[in-house]
């Protein structure tokens, strides 16, 4: 089959792929695309077997360096190197240490304690946004909440999230004619930005993420200042772009599926179920970042050769059939869910608890204070974001009340 077969990035398919990952299920559970936008040749895998084992395979590696100098010319054309120096792009020991030195700062009892503050800041966006009666879910409430949140825990000025936003959309999603200097720039921003902010917070710490990290020492070994760099990216990024996305998806899937919506209300025990199951069927992280092969990898009759990209189809293997009854159903209650919606193994999604408080305080909210929330365009019309990697909406125009 040819890529155009399975071409993932087509207006249709941004739109609803879930019927063509079920095709690829059957079809190719492991085939080669090139990202159009990227240039970026890489293997997907589709089955949730597959995805799992992908996922914890040691023969697969996150670390760029390992490869060799011209394959990594090859594949990363653009070097973001200062932003690129985090824990999802370590493997053992360099991940583990780095994960250690802020994971304490997402353990589920810290996460927890943040549920004041998480609902007092969704209180305020809500009553603002049912002031206006009908608004923009995601520029109301989706896209401030999460960042607000991790802006608070690093200690970064609430007022910067704008820029960020711009700046990751276009790290997230390049422009399409392929002109890499947008995305060379916002790379750039964010390296300047945290390079001021370290040095800030090095003559003045705070309590904060930012200051602690700085202070961290795990073993008599202190994080580098491109390893600073590169964390705060991720925490940022990755602290807020996963729940924008879970929030918007969510609350369309909810809207689609008013019985549902009509369950939940009645039932309110069933939130952690239904924040599992938007996680599934939504999948705001739609593939898994980039791993390489170390060595020749033979699977479902191909040899994948060394130093090749593999990404996980995360969506598709939530939609796998073999693991999940009526896959393409929507069950706020469903049980058991053995989703990779945040990953699998050693990488799962440090910022998994935050995401899931913030999601039940958000649905709570709506289910509590705008009860009859309504899609105010045709579904048709909706745009979503164009990477085959997040799974969002650019938009979500809706009607709180009345």
């Amino acid at each position: 089959m040819t890529q155009n077969a399975y071409d993932l990035w087509t207006p249709a398919h941004r739109a609803n792929p879930r019927p063509l990952y079920a095709r690829m299920r059957q079809e190719a559970p492991l085939v080669r695309l090139v990202d159009p936008v990227r240039k970026m040749p890489f293997w997907l895998l589709t089955r949730h077997d597959d995805v799992v084992a992908l996922l914890r395979d040691g023969r697969l590696a996150k670390d760029s360096r390992k490869l060799s100098p011209e394959r990594r010319a090859y594949f990363f054309r653009l070097s973001l190197d200062e932003l690129t120096r985090h824990m999802l792009n370590s493997d053992p020991p360099d991940h583990t240490r780095l994960r250690s030195l802020v994971s304490q700062a997402f353990t589920p009892r810290r996460i927890e304690a943040l549920r004041p503050r998480v609902t007092a800041i969704a209180t305020e966006l809500m009553e603002a946004a049912l002031a206006r009666g009908s608004v923009d879910f995601i520029d109301a409430f989706a896209f401030p909440l999460p960042v607000i949140v991790i802006a608070e825990l690093l200690g970064v000025p609430v007022e910067d999230r704008e820029p960020f936003r711009e700046w990751t959309h276009t790290l997230l999603v390049p422009p399409t004619n392929g002109d890499l200097e947008p995305v060379k720039q916002a790379g750039m921003n964010f390296v300047q930005y945290f390079t001021s902010l370290l040095e800030r917070r090095r003559s003045e710490p705070g309590d904060d993420l930012v200051s602690a990290m700085i202070a961290a020492e795990e073993q008599g070994d202190r994080l580098r200042a491109d390893e600073l760099i590169g964390m705060l990216f991720l925490l940022l990024v990755a602290g807020h772009e996963t729940t924008v996305n879970l929030l918007g998806t969510g609350l369309l899937a909810l809207m689609e599926h008013p019985e549902q919506l009509e369950r939940l209300r009645a039932d309110r025990t069933l939130m952690g179920t239904a924040v599992e199951e938007m996680l599934r069927y939504c999948s705001p992280v739609e593939t898994s970042t980039t791993r390489f092969t170390v060595e020749p990898l033979t699977l479902h009759g191909q040899t994948v050769p060394a130093e090749e990209l593999v990404i996980a189809g995360l969506m598709a293997a939530n939609h796998d059939p073999e693991v999940f009854p009526e896959p393409e159903r929507f069950d706020v209650g469903r049980t058991p869910n053995k989703h990779v919606g945040f990953g699998f193994g050693i990488h799962f999604c440090l910022g998994a608890p935050l995401a899931r408080l913030e999601a039940a305080v958000t649905f709570e909210l709506l289910l509590e204070r705008a009860p009859r929330v309504r899609l105010a365009v045709p579904p048709e019309q909706l745009e979503w974001r164009k990477t085959a990697f997040i799974r969002g909406l650019e938009h979500l125009p809706v009607t709180l009340g009345g």
